[in-house]
């Protein structure tokens, strides 16, 4: 059960982020180096980002600025 509030709370994060950005799914699938599938498993809840994603994630939102900094700091432990 735990894993799948994980899933959905990634989920979200995919979302918001793809949203603020204006991008389509394959759109952030480029920015972030990864396949257009890939993101819509993310975005559907059947998959949640590896660790090198997350980096790719993080990195791109703080280039984000303050339209990223509420997900920075809900997703991410910052130093």
């Amino acid at each position: 059960m735990e894993a799948e509030a994980e899933q959905i709370e990634y989920s979200e994060l995919i979302r918001q982020m793809r949203w603020r950005l204006g991008l389509t799914q394959e759109d952030l699938a480029i920015k972030l180096k990864v396949r257009l599938v890939t993101v819509n498993r993310w975005e559907n809840g059947h998959t949640s980002p590896s660790r090198m994603a997350f980096d790719r994630i993080e990195t791109v939102l703080s280039e984000m600025g303050d339209r990223g900094r509420d997900l920075l700091d809900r997703y991410f432990i910052s130093d």
